[in-house]
This record gives structure tokens, C-alpha cells and sequence, in this order.
């Protein structure tokens, strides 16, 4: 087949609209000839799969858009597959999310100990995903947004020979957002950290370091729609000295963010249920054929630009910097090699090539990373052995939980709640 061939694993996802977006926007520069949808649920599949059908005609695109559950229709002869799973789907979130709270923990979906229920779920079947490409598209680049990102990127980069990315839609809102508070553009950002614990460590246009101004200014990126959030004091930016993402106030106001999300009606998983059904509403218009604004509340924002940009980076030799998961390969000291980190690379036919930093000085950042870093090795050893002492190594290293007794009890009951997707734990 003469073009392009793009397989969505997981395409029943309400943000699949974004990606057409991106495709359409890019179709003098990506010569997309196949789109295959593939889901294994049958409402969802139909419903986001036909307004992407209809997106693609609208545009007058000659490209046929397949909707399918078989995973192998979707991988045969692809030559960039997207993948945005869910497993257990917003319910699984819900439990990860709720669960934690009677312990006095923090539950989210990325981070903490909902984040490691989530990565415990989806590490095993992505890496099913990998293997079965190595087969049918052994050429063709994977490129993953399903959560937790990085650390999913951890253990595919480390156990299987899949190429791929791991990839987040906060890096370019933070880069945006400074940028617009600076009245600047076009800046060189130097983004250093993991998947949801980053930084933006320097700013720089024509010469000047923006980043001295950014400090004073105690200057905060936007925070994702889908974080409840207080932002970062004037002191505390100054202290970090640097600007972080908005997940770090998991971290920095913990006790604060907890008494939040005890305190809410309802959890975010609970609202994304809500918003995902009005959107599955909106979506079974027939006469419907661009996305509608309320997608743009699910936190998923730039998601088409993050990932189709990406893709039009590689297939067209561009050469252009962009913030993905990666394996640090030398481009932090302070990290080893194998480990995957979150930072700016330059993408083009032959894939990333990671920036180096030079002198990079912030202990801060250093020990911090190293630290969650650590958990993420654990998690990926647990979720791919189904080995509960590994399981508990990672909890007792993560920054938001620590507590041996709690930790276990939590990791008991979530376990219990989840064991339909942890055949791994037996």
C-alpha cells in the first residue's frame, strides 16, 4: 500500500477525535492512506469510530478509516501505531482513585499507589502490544500515551524490541503557557525530569536566560485541566528553583492535595465518567464532523499536536525538538542509561536522539528523580513477575505512601478490587 498506514490501539477513547485533528491538520505532510480503529469495546468503538469516519471525509482525505477489535488488523504492516489504552476502563480509575483514600493516601491516576495499580494493569498488555508489532510491524514506531507513560516506557524500552516513545501532553502546555507569561515565543526550553514529575529548568530566546525572570515572578505553567489545583507560591518556586508541573503538588502539598480529594463530591475518575458520556452523546450526532469544545475538559488538551507532530517528525526527517519518554542514554548524568526519562529530544526518520545537559546542578531534581526513579524499576519488576515483595519495595520508596502497614493493607484491597486484570498476581 502505497502511504501511510496509522493503527489506534485503544480507539474508543473520547480522545481519539484529537488525533484525527492532528492528521487532518498535517494531510499535505502525512500521506495517511489506512487509519484502523481498533477497541475492544463495541459502543465506544462505534460511536468515537464513526465521527472519526466522518472527520476524515469532511476533510476530503482519501483515506480509508477501518473500525475493528482485532488487535493483528490493526498492527499488520503499520507504519506508526498509536496506543492509548485503558484497562479496566474508568471504573478501574475510580477504584484506583477512591480506594486510597480510606487509607489516608493519595489516589490518583498516575501517581502514588492508584498511578501503581494502573501500571501493574497495563504494563503486561502493552508489552503483548510490542511483541505481537515485532511481528506484524516489526518497522513501524510505536508511539504510547496510555498512563502511567513513562514508566510503561520503562518497561518496554528495557524488555521488549518494539521502537518507541513514551509521551504526554504536558510538556507542551507547560513550554506554551510559560512561554505566553513571558510574552515570548518560540523559546529554547530545557525540560528535564520523568512522565508527571518534570521541571522547566531554563528558558532561553535570542540570547537571553528567561528563566532568572520566570523565578522572580514565581511564574506557574498552566495547570491541567484534569488536576485540581492551588499552584506554586513565589518561595516555592524560588526553593525548587525551577518551574514545576502541576502533578508535583502530589508531591510538595500532599497533605493539602489529600484533604482535597477527600473532601471532593465527587473523584476525577467519577467526572470523566460523567464528561465521557455527554461527549459519547455528542459524538452519535451523524451530522457531527469536527470535535466538540467539551473534549477539551477531559485534561487532554494538545494531545493531536503532541502525538501527530511526532509523527510527521519522523516520517519526514524534521529534525525538530520535542519532549518524549525515552532511555536517558547519556543525556543526564545523574541517571543511568537504561533509565527512561522525560526530556528533549531531536526526532527525526531514525527516531530520538536525546539532548544532552551539560552541568546540570539542581540536587533538588537530582535526588528527587533518582527516588521515584527507583519506585518505577520496582513497579515494572512487579507488574512483569507478578511478584508482590517487588510490589512493596516500589510502595515503600514512593514519596507519597512509605508506610509499611498501610501501604499493605492498601495494596490488599486494591489488588482484591482489581484482580480480573492481575492474572500476574496469582
Amino acid at each position: 500500500m502505497e502511504g501511510l498506514k496509522i493503527g489506534v490501539v485503544g480507539s474508543g477513547s473520547t480522545y481519539s477525535p484529537e488525533l484525527m485533528e492532528g492528521i487532518i491538520k498535517r494531510k499535505k505532510s502525512l500521506p495517511v492512506k489506512e487509519i484502523v480503529l481498533m477497541d475492544i469495546d463495541d459502543r465506544k468503538l462505534k460511536i468515537v469510530g464513526e465521527l472519526c469516519q466522518r472527520m476524515i471525509k469532511a476533510a476530503d482525505m482519501d483515506c480509508n478509516v477501518i473500525l475493528t477489535k482485532d488487535l493483528d488488523t490493526a498492527l499488520d504492516g503499520a507504519d506508526f501505531v498509536l496506543a492509548q489504552i485503558r484497562v479496566g476502563k474508568l471504573p478501574a480509575r475510580v477504584l484506583d482513585e477512591k480506594i486510597p483514600l480510606k487509607y489516608d493516601l493519595i489516589g490518583q491516576e498516575t501517581t502514588g499507589i492508584g498511578g501503581f495499580f494502573k501500571a501493574l494493569r497495563t504494563i503486561p498488555e502493552l508489552i503483548k502490544i510490542a511483541n505481537r508489532m515485532t511481528e506484524l510491524c516489526p518497522n513501524a514506531w510505536l508511539i504510547n500515551f496510555s498512563n502511567p507513560s513513562g514508566i510503561i516506557a520503562q518497561a518496554l524500552l528495557n524488555y521488549t524490541d518494539v521502537k518507541m516513545m513514551g509521551l504526554c501532553n504536558v510538556p507542551i502546555n507547560m513550554k506554551l503557557s510559560v512561554e505566553k507569561k513571558l510574552g515570548i515565543t518560540d523559546a529554547e526550553i530545557e525540560y528535564v525530569g520523568l512522565n508527571h514529575l518534570s521541571w522547566i529548568t531554563g528558558i532561553k530566546k535570542d540570547g537571553k536566560d528567561y528563566l532568572k525572570d520566570a523565578l522572580v515572578q514565581g511564574i506557574n505553567s498552566d495547570a491541567m485541566k484534569n488536576i485540581p489545583s492551588s499552584g506554586f507560591d513565589t518561595e516555592l518556586i524560588q526553593t525548587v528553583g525551577a518551574i514545576p508541573n502541576s502533578y508535583l503538588e502530589y508531591y510538595y502539598f500532599k497533605n493539602k492535595k489529600l484533604k482535597m480529594l477527600k473532601e471532593a463530591e465527587k473523584c476525577r475518575g467519577e467526572v470523566c465518567m460523567d464528561i465521557e458520556e455527554q461527549l459519547l452523546s455528542i459524538y452519535s450526532d451523524n451530522e457531527l464532523h469536527v470535535k466538540p469544545d467539551l473534549l477539551n475538559k477531559r485534561g487532554g488538551a494538545m494531545y493531536s499536536e503532541a502525538a501527530i507532530s511526532l509523527v510527521d517528525a519522523i516520517y519526514n526527517d524534521k529534525q525538530e525538538v520535542h519532549v518524549v519518554n525515552i532511555l536517558n542514554n547519556g543525556s543526564l548524568d545523574f541517571m543511568e542509561d537504561s533509565d527512561v526519562v522525560e526530556i528533549s529530544a531531536v526526532i527525526g526518520k531514525d527516531g530520538p536522539k536525546p539532548i544532552k545537559i551539560e552541568n546540570f546542578q539542581n540536587q533538588h531534581i537530582m535526588e528527587l528523580m533518582r527516588t521515584v526513579k527507583a519506585y518505577e524499576r520496582h513497579t515494572v519488576e512487579a507488574a512483569i513477575k507478578g511478584d508482590e515483595k517487588e510490589a512493596m519495595r516500589a510502595l515503600l520508596i514512593n514519596p507519597l505512601l512509605g508506610d509499611y502497614n498501610t501501604s499493605k493493607a492498601c495494596f490488599e484491597e486494591l489488588k482484591e478490587a482489581h484482580k480480573k486484570y492481575l492474572p500476574q498476581f496469582k
